[in-house]
C-alpha cells in the first residue's frame, strides 16, 4: 500500500482527519498541476540547460489562498518572466473553486 492508501485508512475512524488528508492532497495535486502547466507553456523543465536565453523563463510564484469543500488550500501559482502564461485550472481573482476539487478528484480516481 502507498502512503496516501495507508493514511486514508486511519483516517477513516475519524472524520476531521479525512477532510485534513483530502485537502492535503488537494493541495499537492493541483500545486503540481500548475508547476505541469507552466512547463507546458515555456516547453522545458525547471534548470534545464534548454531554457537559457531563450527569452522567457520562470520568474518565482505567488501564494493563493483557495476556499474548497475540504477546506482553504495554499497553493503556489507560478509565474513567467514575461507576464505570459495564465494557468487554465485557477480564474484570475477567484478564491472560492468548487470545480477545481471535483476535477481532482476525477483525475486521482483514473
Amino acid at each position: 500500500m502507498n502512503d496516501f492508501t495507508k493514511d486514508f485508512a486511519q483516517a477513516l475512524f475519524n472524520p476531521d482527519k479525512i477532510n485534513d488528508l483530502l485537502r492535503k492532497e488537494l493541495q499537492q495535486a493541483v500545486n503540481n498541476l500548475l508547476e505541469a502547466e507552466l512547463t507546458a507553456f515555456l516547453g522545458y523543465d525547471p534548470y534545464a540547460r534548454n531554457g537559457w536565453n531563450t527569452g522567457n523563463s520562470r520568474n518565482g510564484a505567488y501564494f493563493l489562498k483557495v476556499y474548497t469543500q475540504f477546506g482553504p488550500i495554499e497553493l503556489q501559482v507560478r509565474r513567467d518572466r514575461n507576464g505570459q502564461s495564465h494557468q487554465p485550472t485557477l480564474h484570475d481573482y477567484k478564491q472560492h473553486s468548487d470545480i477545481l476539487a471535483s476535477q481532482i478528484m476525477k483525475l486521482y480516481s483514473t
